[in-house]
């Protein structure tokens, strides 16, 4: 890729909107009297599990699809991925008339498999504990001649995820602080973007499982830094490393990174539940459990909340929200 190309701008994101028009969801802001009492702040949710494939990754996976040269859009896309940007890419796929194959682990959960399966697409599996995803994908592409989308750090993926803090913004006005869950730091990077170009003044903050800090180390040390590999409920976070292109973005924009736990996750997960009638994913809800939780410090008036996704299994989810006296 030309180094030209290895940036973001706000232009781009724009762009990006003016893309999914029509093709994503624009995703409903929530609001919430009894979180606002509890934080002492308006706090506007940003709830992107009600988005194509249940979480925000259908539009960088899309933006970057739309943008593919014809001829090679008609040989195809490749992808790796264990969830959601596995089925964002399949659905991008079917959606532009062409095929894709998805590398998946051959533990990913098996509703993921089939969601994937389902909008169309190739799934190929590996052994995650023993085999290098990102170097099967290229392999994988190379062979079959398919342009691969890689899950975060590409360009026209970030700036697609950057719609979803664009359209929280037209429609909130200005705020002082926005929320983003960081995993390879594809979401954050776009949001921020977007959000500092519409204002300057804006406090944007990352929120990542106390387990997997990779970025919140790498931003302390001035350069990316390896974790081992998280053990959390937040899979979607579950990264040992920020991203080669993400991670300079985040590092000029991101004021901080805040850490929760994972019992704090499923505190905000129920709290979706229960208070504002919404399905979170432990890694879309990490913003939301950073608030309550109290991690944020003294909070500003306004604040911004990116709940990214809601792709969980009924079981799973019954199992993590369970309290411990009600068995």
């Amino acid at each position: 890729m030309a180094a030209a190309a290895q940036t973001v701008t706000f232009a781009d994101v724009r762009e990006a909107a003016a893309r999914l028009e029509g093709i994503a969801h624009r995703t409903p802001v929530l609001t919430s009297r009894t979180l606002n009492s509890l934080v002492g702040a308006e706090v506007f949710i940003k709830a992107e599990n009600f988005q194509r494939i249940g979480a925000f990754k259908f539009r960088g996976a899309y933006n970057a699809a739309a943008q593919l040269p014809p001829d090679q859009l008609a040989k195809g896309i490749a992808a790796y991925s264990s969830g959601n940007h596995a089925q964002a890419v399949a659905l991008a796929a079917r959606e532009l008339g062409t095929t894709a194959v998805i590398l998946m682990p051959e533990d990913a959960p098996r509703s993921k498999r089939e969601a994937t399966a389902g909008y169309g697409a190739e799934v190929v599996t590996y052994d995650r504990y023993t085999q290098d995803r990102t170097a099967l994908g290229h392999a994988l592409a190379e062979d079959r001649g398919l342009a691969l989308i890689p899950p975060y750090d590409h360009p026209h993926v970030i700036a697609g995820q950057g719609t979803a803090a664009l359209e929280l913004l037209e429609e909130t006005g200005p705020l002082d602080a926005l929320l983003v869950p960081v995993g390879g730091g594809g979401l954050i990077a776009g949001s921020a973007t977007a959000a500092t170009a519409l204002h300057p003044g804006i406090r944007v903050i990352g929120v990542e499982p106390e387990a997997g800090d990779d970025t919140k180390r790498s931003l302390e040390a001035g350069t990316r830094v390896t974790v081992p590999v998280p053990r959390t409920i937040a899979d979607g976070q579950a990264l040992d490393t920020p991203g080669a292109l993400t991670f300079p973005l985040n590092q000029r924009l991101v004021e901080a990174i805040a850490l929760v736990s994972d019992a704090e996750i499923v505190t905000a997960m129920r709290f979706a539940f229960e208070r504002l009638k919404i399905v979170l994913e432990p890694s879309g809800a990490t913003p939301l459990a950073a608030l309550l939780a109290g991690r944020i410090g003294d909070p500003p008036r306004r604040i911004g909340v990116i709940a990214s996704g809601g792709n969980i299994d009924v079981d799973r989810f019954a199992a993590l929200t369970a309290r411990p006296d009600r068995g």
